[in-house]
């Protein structure tokens, strides 16, 4: 068992997987529904309004639905994406055991403790017919996934197989509910009632029993329908599991497979393979051969009985209830065992029980060898027993050399010899077999290496002799890779990956590295990439790290591009790239997990689950973008931002955490994003172009004030003043023109300012002029007679001063002393007056000077704009500003 996800909660009587999302629901014997994502371990959404043990839970196949059956007597329709109860459905007078959806119909199915069984239309909200001749509770039913037919199973000790072809029909002669949208589903029906007394006492003739299966000494807990074949699985509190076959005029009983010691609670077919899965209070889940009717498999738990199984749809996965929660497994690993050749690029896989080889030049396909299977249930299949590990020797040009690994009693290996000129079944040797721990690896052309149960490394040659016993450098070594070049083996112990030389047994470096999964080498052996259970690092030759990846979903499979410089991996749901410096990303998302085996260029090639060999066709233009970024290649980056389509948050924000925003800012077109960018880099001509977009589009100015800033550290005062005028910034211009010495601006801020009613303004304009005059009319106007009389007596205004004395005497207050000493207070003169101070220089990557790509761009931007701005400024950048234009009723930012 491969226990993929477990939860802890109250008893699971009820358990559903989603069709398509990682979701499974789960019911329990406290009242709440629990929604899981059973990928990364979260609870999605919880659902608790039933009074008491919830026994039922399903999805529907199609619509937002879950349908839950309680010991309240009543069904719940939720819809998870309101996150609410739509409505309720009663009717029963008992327990509700089991409730289910139609595959296709819009019927939901109940069993319960009433002794019957209720089909109902959810659409409409009513109950379509009662199924009555069970005389004990009814544990449960289901429909059959393909034809009209319901199983029920009752403690009364029977199993019924009941025919719904008359309502089917009726149904659609009738129509109830066929052609309404979803909306219209949901609401109640009016024109519809329940059925009548008569029908809810003694039920319906619209749904006839079929067969009735006897043959179980106790109360029937489970049955189950096959998908495919007609057979039935029931199990009973007799702990017998029974296998069923049905015809169209009878069933009859095919075989009892025995061997659980305690009451059997639930039971099904599994859905791929030609397994029975069952479980019991005994505290085990239990795997019968259905075709040896004899159980292969035994899994338990120490103190929780089992109560219920669910099967995916779609999925190899499974799900049990038990006390303390339940369990999401897979009965065995679905990674095809695979090897591809360093030489002609072929693949060698496995497949059920055959040994092939994948041709990608003819897509040809050609079967090698039979292998064998070790154990004792060698012909079961989809127990695990099949190869986990397939290794080609890469080092023998002459003949074909194949090491299947399988993990079933403690581990063993087949070797396989074939000729590689014409492989097929013909000229292969027969297979040279041992026991081992850990996957064998091939070290020469004649030699592989495996470890054997006392962990030494055993040497072999071809003949499956051995030839050397070497003590590895850890007592803990576990499992052995493949070194990357003749006589070299990588050996994982604990969480670290030893990198060890056969011959001259010596340790040439190890790295640390848990849970490792596979090793994938460069081609000419001067990078690996370890893949490991939740990341992959990348080291060289000698064992020494490169760089470090993390995912939060499980790896599956990686393999290094034909360049050698990009490492391509899939996760559960993405195929991803990593490079050496440590840059990753995604090339496009997977709908079911693939096992990657090669990438040339464009394609990658890889084999699904089903053992498939398929092509996909990736997009690795960023990772090869970033590449020639890393390796200064500069004219191939301007080549690809010429003709690629590079685009998106993820790549513009790579470029400037590199240091490379004018990259960025060769193929953005989105103003925000472009000015942010043009800023990021100094470019302050591309960013008053974008800026004056930004105005006109959004109708604000934030960006002057961005811009401004930028300009003041490079010197540009020019846009500076522009920026400020732009937001009505009147303190920061007034203080602009002060350095650069322009009066007759300082001038216009004064009147402004009187304009305005802005006393601060208009007093610090005046200090900044030198106007005394002016600075005593403020201080007059604003009420400060003291201050005006002690600056008109300081600065010799005799007439000012008079008269401010009388008012100060005529309003009774002291006349101030003015202090001997007082100078005269008169702004600096500025050092330089020119149209523009020197500006800093912006430091020009190498990029720029590749071509005039940037400024042709920048031209043909500013005219599809219609903006120019710039060449605007440089005419006259006080044009703007005349008198005529002033209007400024706006209060001053601060």
């Amino acid at each position: 068992m491969l226990e993929k996800f477990s939860s802890k909660s109250a008893r699971v009587k009820g358990i559903a997987f989603h069709p398509i999302r990682p979701w499974v629901c789960v019911s329990l014997h406290n009242g709440v529904i629990q929604l899981w994502d059973y990928r990364v371990g979260t609870v999605v959404d919880r659902f608790d309004e039933h009074e008491g043990p919830v026994r039922g839970v399903d999805f529907h196949s199609k619509e937002n639905l879950i349908v839950s059956g309680g010991d309240d007597y009543k069904i719940k329709v939720w819809d998870y994406k309101l996150r609410r109860c739509l409505f309720t459905l009663l009717g029963h007078l008992d327990y509700i055991r089991t409730v289910q959806f139609h595959n296709e119909h819009p019927w939901v199915l109940s069993a319960s403790d009433d002794q019957t069984i209720r089909l109902w239309n959810w659409q409409v909200r009513s109950c379509m017919s009662v199924l009555t001749g069970h005389n004990h509770y009814v544990m449960c039913a289901a429909f059959h996934p393909r034809e009209d037919l319901i199983v029920s199973a009752s403690l009364d000790q029977t199993v019924r197989v009941w025919d719904t072809t008359g309502l089917r029909k009726k149904q659609s002669t009738s129509g109830s509910g066929l052609g309404l949208g979803f909306d219209d589903q949901m609401r109640p029906s009016s024109g519809q009632g329940g059925l009548n007394m008569q029908a809810e006492l003694f039920g319906t003739n619209d749904v006839i029993v079929k067969y009735v299966l006897e043959g179980h000494d106790r109360g029937v807990n489970w049955a189950s329908f096959h998908p495919t074949l007609p057979l039935l699985v029931s199990a009973a509190d007799d702990r017998q599991v029974k296998l069923w076959r049905m015809s169209e005029t009878k069933a009859w009983e095919v075989d009892t497979m025995r061997g659980h010691t305690n009451n059997v609670s639930c039971v099904m077919f599994h859905p791929k393979n030609e397994l029975i899965v069952s479980n019991s209070e005994d505290r085990s889940i239990r795997i019968w051969d259905m075709s040896k009717r004899v159980g292969v498999q035994t899994f338990r738990r120490e103190n929780d009985r089992f109560w219920i199984l669910a099967a995916h749809r779609n999925q190899n996965l499974l799900a049990a209830g038990h006390d303390s929660g339940m369990i999401v497994f897979k009965l065995e690993r679905e990674r095809p065992a695979h090897d591809v050749s360093a030489s002609d690029g072929r693949l060698y896989y496995v497949k059920g029980r055959e040994l092939l080889v994948h041709d990608y030049a003819t897509s040809r396909e050609v079967p090698i060898a039979n292998l064998k299977r070790p154990g004792q249930y060698a012909q079961t299949d989809g127990i695990g027993n099949s190869p986990r590990f397939l290794a080609f020797n890469s080092y023998n040009p002459t003949e074909g050399n194949v090491l299947v690994y399988s993990t079933v009693d403690g581990g063993n290996y087949e070797l396989v010899n074939f000729n590689l000129n014409t492989s097929n079944s013909n000229n292969t040797q027969e297979g040279k077999r041992g026991t081992c721990v850990g996957p064998a690896v091939f070290v020469a052309r004649n030699r592989f290496a495996i470890l054997d149960k006392n962990r030494s490394i055993v040497i072999k040659n071809l003949q499956n002799e051995t030839t050397k016993k070497v003590v590895p450098p850890s007592a803990t070594v576990d499992m052995l890779f493949n070194g990357g070049t003749a006589g070299r083996l990588l050996l994982r112990s604990e969480d670290k990956l030893i990198l060890f030389e056969t011959q001259s047994r010596r340790v040439l470096g190890e790295i640390t590295a848990p849970k490792v999964k596979m090793v994938s080498w460069t081609s000419d052996g001067s990078k690996v990439a370890v893949v490991c259970k939740y990341g992959v690092l990348i080291a060289d030759r000698n064992m020494e790290q490169l760089c470090s990846v993390s995912e939060t979903v499980r790896m599956k499979s990686g393999a290094w591009d034909s360049s050698n410089k990009i490492f391509v991996y899939t996760t559960l749901n993405h195929i991803k790239y990593c490079l050496p410096n440590g840059d990753t990303g995604i090339i496009r998302t997977l709908d079911a997990p693939i096992y990657v085996t090669k990438v040339h260029k464009t394609q990658l090639y890889c084999l699904d689950r089903e053992g498939k060999a398929r092509v996909l066709s990736i997009d690795t233009t960023e990772a090869i973008f970033k590449l020639a970024l890393e390796n200064k290649k500069y004219g191939q980056v301007m080549e690809m931002v010429r003709r690629s389509r590079l685009c998106g948050k993820a790549i513009i924000g790579y470029l400037q955490k590199k240091g490379f925003p004018e990259v960025a800012l060769h193929f953005v077109k989105e103003p925000r994003t472009r000015f942010n960018l043009a800023l990021a880099c100094g470019n302050i001509e591309v960013a008053m172009e974008t800026a004056f977009v930004l105005e006109q589009e959004e109708g604000n100015s934030d960006c002057w004030h961005d811009l401004g800033v930028e300009a003041l550290k490079q010197g540009n005062h020019q846009v500076v003043e522009m920026a400020y005028q732009r937001t009505k910034d009147f303190d920061r211009l007034s203080f602009l023109y002060l350095l650069s010495g322009n009066t007759e601006k300082l001038k216009k801020m004064l009147k402004i300012s009187e304009m305005r009613g802005d006393i601060m303004g208009r007093y610090q304009n005046a200090m900044f002029l030198g106007d005394v005059e002016e600075r005593v009319k403020v201080l007059e106007a604003s009420g400060n007679l003291g201050l005006a009389y002690v600056s008109a007596v300081s600065h010799g205004l005799e007439d000012h001063s008079e008269r401010i004395k009388e008012a100060i005497e005529a309003s009774g207050n002291e006349v101030p002393e003015v202090a001997p000493g007082a100078t005269l207070l008169q702004p600096p003169t500025p050092i330089m007056r020119s149209d523009n101070w020197p500006t800093l220089e912006v430091e020009k990557h190498t990029l720029e000077s590749l071509g005039d790509m940037g400024d042709a761009e920048n031209d043909n931007y500013a005219e599809a704009n219609g903006n120019g701005s710039a060449a605007h400024l440089e005419a006259d950048p006080s044009a703007s500003w005349g008198e005529e234009e002033l209007d400024f009723g706006e209060a001053p930012r601060h």
